[in-house]
């Protein structure tokens, strides 16, 4: 009996270590990874160009899974379409990657994620990897992807990790395994800018899969973000760590919601996304100086809401912000179609408008005018 007690007990310390090991509860992480300080965050941004780039899916993609998994992976065509982000004076990329991807095949991912950066590179072109999105379906599955929904921007883009692994802690393990597999086997890159933590973690989807999320799902990733980082802290990178504020009021820490003063606590250099006006883009610009750290704006431009190439991109050369527009070529992610598509589908005609994208699928620009103005802004 005495023996059977110890046993139990073993098994209770060791299911409380584990369990400490998965909720990120180990402060010697935090203490030995610490933030990188204003004086590091802004010494490495004055090192760098002022940053223009895209949103970056291949336009036979229609989600990340499709992009990156072998059967799909497509070097020749992301070889044309780099090019033509070069030479519309693009130097950087973001790039979304996802946690499924490790777990079919963590050495094959690593291997077309090497492939994609000797590609960029060629095109001087230096991407932010995206870990983890809250973004759209959060149902993802490995293997063939469904084809787009007529006349619906971003029908088929999923969320990283999913709904099923997001309620379930013990799958967190598998997570940890992700972030530091990735981070850490390209820490020392040069060819690497950022790594961007997790996109919009408390979006809840509403107007496109609300009814399917679960219940507490900020509540969930605002107490996983947090180790995300400490993860992938503690592989050392040598690029910074970000997550981007992209709702709220962010006049002080006070005010922000949890989630956005958490993103802003946890990350080397600052950044935001803004699809407003450009007097709502200078006054976020001027909400997030208060900081004192680089800003980068990963995410701008949706035409039909007021954000353009024409007004946003010259302010963030003012202020000498990242700048950063949603898409590149038109393509199976459909996203060149409004967010109002998921109401009310735009099948008969297209949009007035592009709303997202920059190219056609053969490189003919969408207006000639915007890649001109970028030439012009990024000519050093």
């Amino acid at each position: 009996m005495k023996l059977k007690r110890s046993i139990n007990k073993l098994q209770l310390v060791c299911a409380v270590l584990a369990c400490a090991q998965v909720l990120g509860y180990c402060s010697k992480v935090y203490a030995q990874e610490p933030r990188w300080s204003e004086d590091r965050a802004n010494q490495w941004y004055a090192q760098e160009p002022w940053l223009v780039g895209a949103n970056y899916l291949p336009s036979d993609a229609i989600n990340e899974l499709e992009m990156w998994q072998a059967a799909t992976f497509n070097p020749s065509d992301i070889d044309r379409e780099m090019g033509w982000a070069e030479d519309a004076g693009m130097n950087t990329m973001r790039v979304f990657l996802h946690n499924l991807l490790w777990e079919e095949d963590p050495k094959g991912f690593r291997v077309r994620m090497d492939q994609y950066l000797a590609i960029a590179s060629r095109h001087h072109i230096r991407p932010i990897f995206v870990l983890f999105d809250s973004c759209w379906d959060p149902d993802p599955h490995s293997g063939p992807q469904h084809p787009p929904i007529p006349g619906v921007h971003n029908s088929g883009w999923v969320q990283a990790p999913g709904s099923a692994i997001l309620e379930n802690p013990a799958t967190y393990l598998e997570l940890k395994s992700y972030v530091q597999g990735v981070v850490g086997a390209f820490a020392n890159d040069p060819r690497i800018l950022a790594w961007d933590v997790w996109n919009e973690p408390d979006n809840t989807n509403s107007s496109s899969y609300g009814s399917r999320e679960p219940k507490n799902k900020t509540e969930l990733v605002l107490g996983l973000l947090p180790q995300v980082f400490a993860w992938a802290r503690a592989v050392h990178p040598a690029q910074p760590l970000t997550s981007g504020v992209w709702q709220g009021d962010w006049t002080s820490l006070e005010k922000m919601p949890p989630m956005a003063r958490e993103q802003i606590e946890l990350s080397d250099v600052l950044s935001f996304h803004d699809y407003e006006w450009p007097e709502g883009f200078e006054e976020r610009i001027h909400e997030l100086q208060q900081f004192h750290r680089p800003l980068l704006c990963t995410e701008y431009m949706a035409r039909g809401a007021g954000s353009t190439i024409d007004t946003i991109l010259p302010l963030a050369k003012k202020y000498r912000v990242a700048a950063i527009n949603w898409g590149l070529v038109k393509g199976r992610s459909q996203t060149y179609l409004p967010w109002d598509s998921w109401q009310r589908p735009y099948v008969l005609e297209p949009p007035t408008i592009w709303f997202h994208d920059l190219f056609y699928e053969d490189g003919k620009p969408y207006r000639q005018r915007e890649i001109e103005l970028m030439k012009q802004l990024t000519e050093r």
